[in-house]
């Protein structure tokens, strides 16, 4: 079975119309729940007016999303063609290659999730303002790596080879059956029960801290390595932007489960706590399964038994994000992430960087010197 028939089939899409609603508040618009009478963010309802302001955190984000705006066009790929033709080795290339495939449909992934299931369950109108946001967000990724592709991959059938990549590279489909299995387990309907509602975190936690906060946090760093190298600075540029996206689509998130930490704490219990493990486990596996194939033909500077390190000091970070204890102890031994000057990212999380409007405020960062 194909991955489009494996995702219709744990979305729902493409099965029988659920019934009429019975209670006001459903994703049709049936009477939304009056704010006084909502208690949680995850209560079910459309909530539509933004005073009083129940959420405030989230409409500033909403803002300063706003303000980190950037365009495609401002890309310029004229000197990574140039290195592709002349400079990279093969197993630079190979690296190259694998990855543009993983972005051919890394972000659209994301976006389904947004719209399937985060925006309908997060019911706050200064938190759908931002979903709001983030979906636009995802879709300029996207149009990004097409341009990417269009100009690293300029015959036709290698792209189109790079675009199936899900269902024909074992290692990207792994990744990708990760996600719809994650995609797929969020309960139909309202989230009624407090097991529909760990469910619920497991999917928001899944794609904040595993897809955008491990599989592109490793996709970053291999373009940063070859930045270290003075190749690809057009790739690296557009990156830039997406780092600064994603960094603040994984804050939106543990912002949102702090919200419900605070409003229903029972729900964090040790039986979440094992599951999210257990969830960040199998991501560092299924993305280490992509390195293995990635580094496969021999980048020197990048070895797969660093990267393995790497991925696992994410993970960490990851789960500390989440009050969780660290799962691994594996320190950072990429060099190049501390000591590469990267322009816009030196010091991130410190200060207002010039380049672009606003700073963005929270701790998600490599770790705490980076």
């Amino acid at each position: 079975m194909a991955l489009a028939d494996d995702l219709n089939l744990a979305t729902g899409l493409g099965s029988p119309a659920p019934a009429a609603p019975e209670s006001p508040g459903d994703r049709h618009g049936h009477f939304a729940t009056p704010a006084a009478a909502q208690s949680n963010i995850l209560d079910p309802g459309f909530n539509l007016t933004l005073r009083p302001m129940r959420y405030p955190q989230f409409f500033e984000m909403y803002k300063d999303a706003i303000k980190n705006t950037w365009t495609v066009e401002e890309i310029d790929f004229s000197d990574d063609l140039t290195d592709l033709d002349r400079k990279l080795m093969p197993a630079e290339k190979h690296m190259i290659s694998r990855l543009v495939a993983f972005f051919a449909t890394g972000d659209s992934i994301v976006a389904n999730n947004l719209v399937l299931n985060l925006y309908e369950h997060i019911n706050s109108p200064e938190a759908r303002m931002y979903l709001s946001r983030q979906l636009y967000e995802e879709a300029l990724h996207v149009q990004f790596y097409l341009n990417l592709l269009d100009n690293y991959i300029p015959d036709a059938d290698e792209r189109a080879e790079a675009f199936a990549a899900i269902e024909n590279i074992p290692a990207i489909r792994a990744k990708a059956e990760f996600c719809f299995k994650w995609m797929g387990d969020v309960p139909d309907g309202q989230l009624q029960t407090p097991e529909d509602r760990k469910r619920f975190l497991m999917n928001l936690i899944c794609f904040a801290t595993c897809i955008e906060g491990l599989f592109f946090f490793a996709a970053f760093a291999y373009v940063y390595f070859l930045r270290s190298k003075g190749l690809l600075n057009g790739l690296a540029a557009g990156t830039n932007w997406v780092f600064r996206d994603e960094s603040m689509h994984m804050n939106f998130a543990l912002e949102v489960i702090n919200t419900v930490r605070a409003e229903e704490p029972e729900l964090f219990d040790a039986d979440l706590g094992e599951r999210i493990t257990a969830m960040v486990e199998e991501a560092v596996d299924a993305e280490f399964q992509f390195a293995e194939d990635l580094l496969g033909e021999g980048v020197p500077g990048m070895s797969t038994a660093d990267t393995r390190l790497y991925l696992e000091f994410v993970a960490d970070q990851r789960l500390a994000q989440l009050g969780l204890p660290k799962r691994y102890g594996s320190s950072n031994p990429f060099a190049f992430m501390e000591l590469q000057d990267v322009q816009e990212l030196s010091n991130f999380f410190e200060r207002t960087v010039s380049a672009y409007q606003v700073g963005v405020e929270g701790d998600v960062a490599f770790d705490e010197e980076f």
